[in-house]
């Protein structure tokens, strides 16, 4: 009599990781260089025409989303978790303290984990994008990145989406970013970089400009497309009729500042209402990426303005949400506006 069955033959030959029979073709967006220019247009078409449908595709019917979300956000995560249940998928959240990762279980080893379950990963964590990397290396579970320490790639898409809405093009647009050289002002470089004809001017503090290698890469980017990235420094000059004036708030999430004088370096740069009026032409709109800090990097009577579009592109990040998953975790395009047509 044994106490103990032998196991059946061949029951301990698991695969290391089981994947689901469609997960032959895995997309990832961690930076907007992953996008080739016309999978960006496609991305922002799309999620202006998601906006506009009748009803939300039930593209993610039958999909799995898990929403990753190690530092604070509003409009960003309400975006993915709501836009996920839209889309029909199933949502899962993860908070700071949620995955065993708190206690000392590897990345590479949570990340084997999630792609069994995930069709999707959205994940903010502020640090670098390497860390996020690990989570793209199993097969059949999508990556993206919802804020790095490196670049925050869907609020581009949304910032863009709000632009295409209005203008009804992007082709052409000059842009007006005054601020810090932050996460935010790093995605709206290299997107619009890939975009003919656009210019963007990004107007800092001096020692608070764009990353030098990503503003190399935007200018190299804008190079080949026909675009135009510049950066200046000076409050004073700054150009005029720009369709667009954007910026995000000062204190960037987590990056302190050394210089305990820095706020003054930052108020010539504040947008005003005697700022705009100064750039402005007759149809410029305003940006703001939220949280703003009133009365610093913004005045109320022009976030509240009637040129103001802070708040319609903070409805955006949802479609924008959408349209990425939907991109990732489905595989499908829409027809009519494919990045292949």
């Amino acid at each position: 009599m044994t106490l103990y069955a032998e196991p059946a033959p061949g029951l301990f030959r698991i695969p290391a990781l089981a994947l689901r029979p469609d997960a032959a073709h895995t997309r990832h967006v961690l930076s907007i260089l992953d996008l080739s220019p016309a999978e960006v247009l496609y991305l922002v078409r799309r999620a202006v025409r998601i906006k506009h449908a009748p009803a939300a595709p039930q593209t993610l019917r039958g999909r799995t989303v898990g929403v990753y979300f190690r530092k604070t956000s509003t409009r960003t995560r309400t975006g993915f978790v709501v836009g996920a249940g839209r889309l029909g998928a199933t949502v899962a959240t993860f908070g700071p303290a949620d995955l065993q990762i708190n206690t000392g279980e590897t990345p590479e080893d949570t990340a084997r984990t999630l792609a069994g379950y995930l069709d999707v990963l959205v994940m903010r964590t502020n640090e670098s994008v390497e860390e996020m990397n690990t989570f793209t290396t199993h097969q059949g579970m999508s990556v993206v990145n919802a804020l790095s320490s490196d670049e925050h790639p869907t609020q581009a898409l949304t910032d863009l989406a709000t632009l295409l809405e209005h203008f009804g093009r992007l082709e052409g647009l000059h842009v007006l970013y005054c601020g810090e050289g932050n996460k935010t002002a790093a995605a709206l470089a290299l997107a619009m970089s890939r975009i003919r004809g656009a210019r963007l001017t990004l107007a800092t503090p001096e020692g608070y400009g764009l990353n030098r290698r990503k503003l190399a890469t935007a200018r190299a980017q804008a190079a080949e497309h026909g675009a135009t990235v510049e950066e200046t420094h000076d409050a004073g000059d700054l150009p005029r009729g720009v369709d667009a004036v954007y910026t995000s708030r000062w204190q960037e999430m987590g990056v302190g500042k050394s210089d305990p004088e820095w706020k003054s370096l930052f108020r010539p740069f504040a947008v005003t209402r005697a700022l705009m009026e100064r750039v402005s032409g007759p149809r410029t709109v305003f940006l703001h990426d939220l949280p703003a800090v009133r009365g610093e990097d913004v005045d109320d009577e022009v976030l509240d303005g009637p040129r103001s579009l802070a708040w319609v592109q903070a409805q955006h990040k949802m479609w924008s949400a959408m349209a990425v998953m939907e991109w990732c975790g489905a595989g499908v395009v829409d027809a009519e506006i494919s990045p292949s047509s």
